[in-house]
């Protein structure tokens, strides 16, 4: 295989969420090029499941969709040396107010390979216990919504859900938990 070498990075701007630099490449055919790269600390999400087997989705808006989303729930790790099992559980409790009984990891993405290194490791959390109080951030409105599955997979399969991160663990575990059963 041929070898691409990073020449230089470049801090274009650094953002609360993303880090935004210019790459200066050498690729394979000798030339140079420059290529976008986003810097990201990385993040956690979960699927909570209820006794009764439905879903725990936070419906938000999100302002790059100029739009509400119905997703899991997510958030990023307060630094890179968070645990992402950690950040999960603070963001269940936050988001939805629940706390889970017991947690496992599910799938771990990488969200967009072509210009971001975030990664999103996910976890299922079993939910037997109460609401709880939900801990916003001052910028968040989030409401709690429980689905089923199949309800889940329509809204994918019809284009409603398009969050890459939801898709992935909705389908994730339907295909090991919930198929499993059958």
């Amino acid at each position: 295989m041929d070898e691409f070498k990073r020449l230089e990075r470049t801090l274009i701007h650094h953002g609360k969420i993303i880090d935004y630099y210019q790459d200066t490449i050498a690729v394979p055919n000798g030339n140079i090029v420059k290529w976008d790269f986003i810097g990201h600390k990385g993040a956690a999400a979960v699927v909570p499941v209820m006794p009764d087997g439905k879903i725990l989705m936070v419906r938000q808006y999100r302002n790059a969709l100029d739009r509400y989303t119905l997703e899991i729930p997510a958030g990023g790790l307060n630094s890179p040396e968070e645990p992402p099992l950690e950040a999960a559980k603070r963001e269940l409790k936050e988001e939805t107010g629940y706390e889970a009984a017991s947690m496992e990891w599910l799938i771990t993405i990488h969200t967009t390979v072509a210009f971001c290194n975030e990664q999103i490791p996910i976890y299922v959390a079993h939910i037997d216990g109460s609401q709880g109080a939900q801990h916003l951030d001052a910028d968040e409105f989030i409401n709690v919504e429980a689905c089923e599955i199949k309800d889940l997979e329509d809204l994918i399969y019809s284009g409603k859900i398009t969050d890459s991160k939801t898709i992935a663990a909705i389908m994730s575990y339907k295909n090991k938990f919930v198929n499993s059963e059958a």
